[in-house]
């Protein structure tokens, strides 16, 4: 029955994304923050879906850390829901994602109309001196940028792997950063078409201050997000263990 539903929401999110990208095309004519209210609808119409239809219900811990304006969302990522549930929250948000991602057909127009920021990872050191350019015009402006501090998704219980783009982030535009920790991973695994119903959560900590070093700020944003992980997953496994298959297997851990 779960694969069953499963895949009943992934034809209808499917159906659903390709429906709104055709109806959508007028919006990207207009402002950034027009096509962001309209990538928020298609983000809040696939979080619906996916509560109707699977029985998987996004829960909102500490919305009250999260700023009205700029800020930098550090993120833990184990799944594809946080990427479509967080644009729901907060306001003029900017992803920072592969620029070849915008150079795919309607779905790189929409990601370029909403002013989502873009690096091409082959250039390497000049990819770095981009993003922090990119970064600094976007919280001028007051916008949150999102950012997935591991790079990937990440299996549950996997060892962490947090890279320096973020503390280049946080030292360049001396914008406050706002750790955010999740279990998404147990309900929709990577990779994997089944999702598995019950409450998932996704909760924002405590801001991190500017003006920390590079290394002090890496630690401390790994230890807030790892810890808090750690026990929205315990507690979901604690009200449900027949969870604990999304958990990485030790041969698996690292990848």
């Amino acid at each position: 029955m779960i694969l069953l539903r499963s895949l009943v929401f992934h034809a209808a999110f499917y159906l659903t994304t390709a429906a709104l990208a055709i109806l959508g095309l007028p919006f990207l004519a207009m402002s950034r923050h027009r096509v962001q209210d309209f990538a928020k609808f298609w983000t809040g119409s696939a979080v619906w879906l996916l509560e109707k239809i699977c029985g998987t219900r996004v829960v909102w811990r500490g919305l009250e850390n999260l700023p009205r304006g700029a800020c930098i969302v550090a993120a833990k990522h184990q799944s594809a829901l946080e990427t479509l549930a967080l644009t729901t929250q907060g306001s003029d948000f900017g992803f920072i994602l592969k620029r070849e991602l915008m150079a795919i057909p309607v779905f790189g127009w929409y990601l370029k109309g909403a002013g989502q920021l873009g690096i091409d990872r082959s250039k390497r050191v000049h990819a770095l001196t981009d993003l922090a350019r990119q970064a600094r015009e976007a919280v001028a402006q007051g916008r949150q940028i999102i950012i997935f501090p591991e790079g990937t998704r990440k299996l549950v219980g996997s060892p962490p792997q947090y890279k320096p783009g973020v503390a280049l982030l946080y030292l360049e535009t001396g914008a406050v950063c706002v750790p955010v920790a999740l279990n998404t991973g147990l309900f929709w695994p990577r990779r994997s078409l089944s999702i598995r119903p019950g409450r998932v959560t996704i909760a924002f900590l405590e801001p991190i201050a500017p003006g920390l070093e590079k290394h002090a700020f890496l630690q401390l944003l790994e230890s807030r997000i790892e810890t808090a992980t750690a026990e929205l997953i315990a507690g979901a496994l604690a009200a449900d263990p027949s969870l604990k298959p999304a958990l990485a297997r030790p041969d698996s851990a690292v990848s």
